[in-house]
């Protein structure tokens, strides 16, 4: 019995906390996107990768050592034709004699160990390959940023859906008391039933603007829990409010644009091709290397290897050289083709860092004006909703007009409206500066 109330008491707490849900902050939000989204381990992952690949690379200018092993059974022995003089000098010499030599089984063993001693392309490699590491770690860092500037736009359209959810519903309750007074005043014959109808149409407006309001604010939060990668079937609420937000993003940010991290990542592909370059160039050097060799025979007329017979052995030892002479000209063409590149990405390099000053203009006009927007249109805002419960209370004195109260009712929906999109468009501005001076995190 306890122990069923153990488990109907862990049922109960789990199902309150899954309703009550996780508070985030913007700053908590960015943290748990950062450990747990899918996009960031998938890059982490990639420079694991690099990281072996280097390892990989690495082992090639290592001793390399490999056994092999043979068997054969000759079914038909080989064949040897010798001239017959070759037994018997006073042999006429065109003629020969066919004999079948060897054994009919063989079999053989042999260790071979190989060293590579010099060769050009070796060593760019082993550089090449610390460059794709730092590559991926610029690349991580990419990853990280994009992910988070997904989660900080999401959470601010979260927050102005909240804002706004709650502006709508405050705007439907009031014009829904107001409906509900004139209905008890449709019968001692105060209003009409034209005017109760023109009131109704109001509460309709007020209701469908709150309804669209909890679908986007729904949505809002669903974006978010995506970017986030936060579980979709759990409760988020959001502990951050519109004015703290609007401090922050009042704020406009200081910082260059040399610290964008586009930068580093074209900067690190200029010096892979200045390997590549290194690369082609060592291909007309010699490349040396060295081997060891040590085997054993064994050759039999029946199948008895695991008997004491003797195994012959042979010891070797070597060096290789390989001296490139003539390609045809294909050798150079290769070398230019890469300078070519290297070229080419450089002047990338000049032309987005150029490309970057420009948006740095742009974006910094944009959210001043941005400032100036937001700030007019929440006045208007405050002004219209004003407007609207002034009307609302001079029609519950009986002192106003239905088609009144729907015009300013329109007109201040109208009014919250743009003042809500110039608050997005003041956040996007803001962090999309972030994002150019790599502030986000």
């Amino acid at each position: 019995m306890k122990s069923l109330v153990t488990i109907l008491m862990i049922g109960l707490i789990s199902n309150v906390n899954a309703q009550i849900g996780r508070s985030f902050s913007l700053l908590e939000a960015k943290e748990y996107a950062l450990k747990n989204h899918v996009k960031i381990t998938n890059a982490s992952l990639e420079y694991d990768k690099a990281v072996h690949q280097k390892k990989e690379y690495l082992a090639a200018g290592m001793p390399e050592a490999n056994i092999t092993g043979a068997f054969n059974q000759f079914l038909n022995l080989p064949v040897q034709v010798l001239p017959i003089s070759f037994f018997n000098p006073g042999a006429p010499e065109d003629e020969v004699i066919a004999f079948r030599a060897g054994t009919e089984f063989n079999s053989n063993a042999s260790l071979q160990v190989n060293q590579l001693l010099f060769d050009g392309s070796y060593f760019v490699g082993i550089e090449a390959s610390k460059l794709l590491i730092e590559l991926q770690n610029i690349q991580q860092t990419r990853t990280k940023e994009e992910v988070l500037f997904a989660v900080i736009d999401a959470y601010h359209i979260a927050c102005v859906a909240k804002e706004n959810l709650a502006f709508a519903d405050s705007i439907y309750q009031i014009t829904a008391d107001l409906e509900a007074k004139q209905k008890s005043y449709l019968a001692l014959g105060v209003v009409t039933n034209e005017e109760l109808d023109q009131m109704t149409y109001a509460v309709l407006t007020a209701k469908n603007a709150f309804e669209n309001a909890e679908l986007q604010t729904s949505n809002a939060l669903a974006l978010l829990k995506y970017s986030m990668s936060f579980p979709q079937d759990s409760v988020l609420v959001l502990s951050n409010t519109l004015n703290e937000l609007d401090k922050e993003a009042s704020q406009i940010s200081i910082g260059s644009v040399e610290d964008n991290s586009l930068l580093p990542l074209l900067q690190t592909q200029i010096d892979l091709s200045q390997c590549n370059v290194r690369n082609n160039k060592a291909g007309f050097l010699p490349s040396f290397s060295a081997y060891f060799q040590q085997s054993y025979n064994a050759y039999r007329t029946s199948f008895d290897f695991f008997q004491d017979k003797p195994w012959y052995s042979q010891t070797n030892w070597g060096l290789q050289m390989k001296i490139p002479v003539f390609s045809s000209g294909k050798g150079r063409a290769v070398v230019k083709q890469s300078e070519i590149q290297l070229m080419q990405d450089e002047n990338n390099f000049e032309l987005t860092k150029q490309g970057l000053k420009l948006q740095e203009v742009q974006l910094k006009n944009t959210l001043s004006a941005a400032l100036k927007k937001r700030s007019l249109q929440q006045e208007n805002s405050a002004l219209a909703e004003k407007i609207y419960r002034n009307a609302i209370k001079k029609e519950a004195l009986g002192n106003g007009n239905n088609v009144m109260v729907t015009q300013k009712l329109s007109q201040v929906m109208i009014a919250h409206a743009e003042y809500t999109a110039s608050l997005i468009e003041v956040y996007r501005s803001k962090i999309e500066l972030d994002k150019l001076y790599n502030k986000l995190n």
